[in-house]
């Protein structure tokens, strides 16, 4: 059965875990602080990151809680703080802070980008898509509205006005690249490929285009091609945590492990509080054999980035493969309630049915599986049913 491995880095709004809430009214602060809190911004996202990479997220909303309470109107500390909220399940919390920032940063987009994540959280699809539709351009919220629409069954008007948008703007760099960004992530890789090469023509410097093609080529198999396109990206940029996970995962797709280990470890330096990249480096401990230290990296993925569904997709192939079908079961299934357009996710939850002599409710997975956007698994969910038709069972269209 084909692996799914990779964590390729698509969008850039931030989710959370659903863990025990850590209030800014339950901080204690100490009026006198103010003298020994100075403004450092940096600093204290620094502090912040530092206790999310050792598992200390209580501590890092405690801390950086107390900072922005002293210092309010500095917008890259409390961004964080809502993002944390959002990681720990506060999402009245995040809102809060993301709403604050309006207060000050009226024309912020990412703001609106992290706005729409808390309420696609919710299921407030209309809400989620007006706000993500005001974080444009400047970010990656296309995959968003792309999920969102296809929830809502306007997909199909939303791609014929992208497509409107990108022929009579022709010289729009941002235009170009957001229908580039539909295209690819309903995997019609050449023509976002086509879309990204254009953004690309009217802004060479693009660290988004770059990435995207990057992307486009890793979806091509095109490991080199790549490679090329986020090295550039981190040739101008070396902090870009996007290009560092995406370069590593196509270091690990093409089977360059060494490079993948230290492009990944820096990677999960630059934002600890994210998931992706430790997703792609418990996939390099399953390529080692330790599936069970694959494990503790899936899981952590999921505590501090819950709702991408890439560890979901790993923990539920490891248990699978390792014979815990009730374990892979659980992944696959909390996988699926905040992913649930995801053919991948079906697919593996139909071959834990499978090998559990559920043919039914396998053959159910693999049809909605055959359902996606995703070609590669629809042809394999399409194969398995097909198996299971000659075997007599009737599959229900």
């Amino acid at each position: 059965m084909q692996r799914f491995l990779c964590a390729v880095l698509v969008i850039s709004c931030f989710v959370l875990a659903p863990a025990a809430a850590v209030r800014a009214g339950t901080v204690n602060v100490n009026p006198q602080d103010r003298a020994v809190l100075p403004s450092n911004p940096l600093a204290a996202i620094e502090a912040a990151r530092e206790r999310v990479a050792a598992s200390d997220l209580d501590g890092a909303i405690r801390e950086l809680a107390t900072y922005v309470l002293w210092h309010p109107g500095e917008i890259g500390p409390e961004r964080l703080l809502g993002d944390l909220y959002y990681r720990h399940g506060e999402l009245s919390r995040a809102e809060e802070q993301y709403k604050h920032i309006l207060t000050y940063a009226p024309q912020d987009k990412e703001r609106h980008n992290r706005l729409g994540s808390v309420y696609a959280t919710e299921n407030k699809v209309d809400t989620a898509i007006d706000e993500f539709d005001r974080s444009l351009p400047g970010t990656d919220s296309i995959p968003d509205l792309v999920r969102l629409h296809i929830r809502k069954g306007d997909f199909n008007q939303y791609k014929y006005e992208r497509e409107k948008a990108a022929i009579d703007y022709p010289t729009d760099p941002a235009v170009q690249l957001e229908l580039g960004q539909l295209y690819l992530a309903v995997h019609q890789t050449d023509l976002a490929l086509r879309y990204f090469r254009r953004a690309l023509d009217e802004d060479p410097a693009s660290l988004q285009a770059l990435n995207d093609t990057g992307r486009a080529y890793l979806d091509l198999h095109d490991y080199d091609s790549a490679i090329d396109s986020f090295g550039k990206c981190l040739g101008r940029d070396p902090s870009n945590y996007a290009c560092a996970d995406n370069l590593g995962a196509a270091f690990l797709e093409s089977k360059r492990y060494a490079e993948a280990t230290n492009i990944l470890t820096i990677a999960h330096r630059l934002q600890p509080e994210r998931g992706e990249a430790l997703v792609n480096i418990g996939f390099l401990s399953d390529v080692n054999g330790d599936w069970k230290r694959a494990v503790t990296y899936y899981v952590q993925a999921m505590t501090v980035y819950p709702y991408a569904p890439e560890a979901y997709i790993n923990l539920g192939l490891d248990y699978n493969q390792h014979g815990f079908y009730e374990l892979a079961q659980s992944a696959l299934v909390k996988g699926l309630a905040i992913a649930p357009e995801d053919g991948r996710l079906h697919f593996v939850l139909g071959d834990v049915y499978a090998r559990q002599g559920n043919q039914g409710m396998a053959a159910t997975q693999f049809k909605l599986a055959a359902d996606s956007y995703d070609p590669t698994v629809v042809s394999l969910a399409k194969e398995r049913v097909a198996a299971l038709e000659r075997t007599g069972l009737r599959v229900t269209p």
